[in-house]
Formats: C-alpha cells, structure tokens, sequence
C-alpha cells in the first residue's frame, strides 16, 4: 500500500533533477519484506516495514550526531538515482534498459529494492493502512512541531497551507496543547477537514482586504510564537515569517520549493528577533526514532484517522494524481 503525495507531482511537473527518466516515483507507502540482500541482519522476511527517504546508515557523522536527522550517505536527495552502494539501478526495461529509483524507495511498484537504511521495522500489530502516513507527511508535519520548534502547550500557530503536511502540523500542535491553531488556505473545502484536526481559526488569503501577517498579528496581539511554511511558495513563505512575534517567533520551512529561488527576507530583519529554519522528515531519525513514534500514533496520541480521505486500486493512479491536483485530496491511499 502507497500514498499518492504532492511531491510525486511536483517531481513530474519540473524539470530539474525530475528529468532523470525513466523512473519509478513514489516515496510514502508500507510494505512487507520479500527477501533480504546479504549482510542484512536487522530484518528478515515476512518484517513489515516503512520506507524513509530520510535513511540513518548509523554510522556518518550526522547519524552519530543527536541535534540532525540528517543522514550523509542515504539523506534525501532528489537527484539520486541508483543504488547507494554501487551506483546501479535494481530495474530495467524488458530491452535491459535502466529504470531509475527516486528518493530511495520508489515506491509506485509492486515489488521495490530498498537499502535497509531507508527502511524502518515496525511491530505486526500495527494498522498497515496507517502506518503508510509515517513515510513521509504525518512524520514530516508532527515532527516539525515536536522535534524542530518544540511548541509549548499554550503557543499561538498558524500553519500556512492545509494539504497533508499542513493538517499534520495542526495535529502536531493540537496534541502539544497549542491554545490557538490557525489554519491558511485558498480552498475553504480544507477547512472542514481541519476543524476535525483542531485548527481553531481559519483564514482564506482571497477573502482579504490587507495582508496576511497584519490580520494574524491583531488575532494574536502581535503574532504567533510559530508559523509553519507548507505550501512551497516563497511569498507565503515572507508572510509566515511576518506573522510570527517580534523577538522569538518562530518560521519553519516545510514547502518544497522550486529552485534556483532565495529566501525572501533582508538580513536586517533578523535583528528583530525572529527567528527561520527548515525541517526534513520532522526531524525524525528515522531507523532509531520512527519505531516509538508509530506505538505513540497507534496509541493514539497522534490521530490519524482524519489524514486518508481516499482509498483507489494502483490502476486508478491517474485519478488520485487528479484528486489532488483538484485540492479534493489529502492522502489517497492505492492499494495493489
């Protein structure tokens, strides 16, 4: 089972590292061990596991390091496209010609080869359906707040695009005890889905008459404590950063955007104490981290139940593409 995300659509609408074809995309699914390579001794067949773009060898730098999720041997790197270890590609085309991976899973498959450090074992008991949320965006969205901005409970938030990232980070901070979540998007449609999350504001960019940041700073005398970026767009990324409160206001960066593109800020306005930074799977060590994590949404602290609003077989993948092309979507769950 495998998710049909935004970044999968993105990757086939540019044309940077997303020119490496042909490829097998998909990033955020679960799956069961078939068989296992030599050398692997923390896995074996019949494991269920999660696939992680983010890996954790255990053994570089980063991985040895506790205040990074970063991983310099299998972090993420959209540019990647074969195997870490020797550089080739695990399919080909029935005339013997390469099929490139994607983001260290490329998932969109009914059989993949994975590096065991881009794979996270999880216990049998755990729901598959999801436990395929964890790939990528519940992880992505919660760990932001409890990992990189470490909200406390009665924080003001405004979560700036409510796809699936974004409602994550709301249930990220209502589960933090945030007094007030405000939710950002141009498709009010969301915001039915977000008061279930519990965002407690709601606010659509096209039914204002002065700019963002100055409305939440008079909803929140002055600001929000954090504002969360998830929709990839760099003026929106200059209005959570606007939004937040002058001397410790928080902006993390979870959109993707395209390059070559700079932060919209000027270096001065950093001396009036806010405060940016970005956030790459929540923060999460995956291999190490991920494992609790899952026990802790299985035991319900993190809901999830709210994030699968579609279920298609694989054959009806153009469809879910469509669905959230058509913002009708959060995660469109394809079953093989």
């Amino acid at each position: 089972m495998f998710q049909v995300k935004n970044l999968d659509r993105i990757l086939l609408a540019k044309s940077e590292a997303q020119s490496i074809f042909p490829r097998i995309l998909g990033h955020e699914a679960i799956g069961i061990i078939e068989s296992i390579g030599e050398g692997v001794t923390d896995m074996e067949k019949g494991d269920h596991v999660i696939p992680i773009f983010n890996g954790e060898c255990g053994d570089c730098v980063c991985c040895n390091k506790l205040n990074t999720n970063l991983c310099r041997k299998f972090g993420v790197n959209p540019f990647k496209s074969t195997m870490v270890n020797d550089g080739k590609c695990r399919f080909s085309t029935k005339q013997g010609q390469p099929i490139y991976h994607f983001m260290n899973t490329s998932t969109f498959t009914e059989y993949t080869v994975i590096d065991h450090a881009c794979l996270v074992k999880i216990d049998t008991k755990f729901p598959l359906k999801k436990m395929s949320l964890l790939s990528c965006g519940v992880s992505t969205g919660v760990g932001a707040v409890w990992n990189i901005a470490d909200v406390q409970s009665g924080s003001t938030v405004a979560v700036f695009g409510l796809g699936g990232v974004g409602l994550a980070v709301a249930e990220g901070a209502r589960s933090r005890g945030a007094s007030k979540i405000i939710g950002i998007d141009i498709n009010p449609s969301k915001f039915t889905k977000g008061r279930a999350i519990g965002i407690t504001d709601f606010i659509n960019p096209k039914e204002i008459e002065k700019p963002l940041h100055e409305i939440i700073r008079e909803m929140t005398n002055g600001g929000v404590d954090y504002s969360f970026e998830c929709a990839g767009n760099l003026q929106v990324l200059r209005e959570a950063f606007l939004s937040t409160q002058n001397g410790w206001g928080l902006t993390v960066l979870l959109g993707v955007h395209p390059g070559p593109n700079l932060l919209p800020l000027h270096p001065m306005e950093l001396f009036e104490g806010r405060h940016i930074t970005a956030s790459v799977f929540g923060g999460f060590k995956g291999k190490t981290q991920l494992p609790t994590f899952a026990q802790q949404c299985t035991d319900g602290v993190v809901k999830l139940d709210e994030f699968i609003s579609h279920e298609l077989p694989f054959d009806k993948i153009n469809d879910a593409f469509q669905l959230l092309v058509e913002g009708d979507s959060i995660r469109c769950l394809l079953q093989l």
